[in-house]
């Protein structure tokens, strides 16, 4: 799901109005189901969380308005429990920032010494 920013960004960039430069994808976690305005989204805090970045390579062509990660997308290991993972949100910063996008992803408990990682085609992100 993308996010009311970021429709707003890309329509105004489609019609000519503001011309939008794409930023970093900063691709966090969340223990809740983010809605499109920034809302709802849980990420775990200490244990070693931290967002990541993704390049153009880790992500397949777009295809019927849908594009999923082609590459396994993994995080720091955890030191703690960052507890059951159900999205990824991605920012437009490391920490704070406006969100992009969101996905559902295959539930994943994560504690100490455990690393999250997404498979192939697990986070899919559709435009609506």
């Amino acid at each position: 799901m993308y996010s009311l920013y970021a429709r707003n960004k890309m329509n105004e960039h489609a019609h000519g109005k503001s011309a939008w430069t794409m930023p970093t994808a900063y691709l966090g976690a969340s223990t809740t189901a983010p809605d499109a305005s920034d809302g709802n989204v849980t990420e775990p805090v200490g244990n070693a969380y931290a967002r990541i970045t993704t390049s153009a390579a880790d992500w397949g062509s777009s295809t019927a308005g849908t594009i999923t990660n082609a590459q396994v997308l993994s995080y720091p290991t955890a030191t703690g429990s960052w507890g059951t993972v159900t999205h990824v949100v991605a920012h437009d910063a490391p920490t704070g920032g406006n969100l992009l996008w969101s996905a559902s992803i295959t539930p994943q408990s994560v504690n100490a010494g455990g690393t999250l990682s997404i498979p192939i085609g697990d986070a899919d992100s559709s435009i609506n």
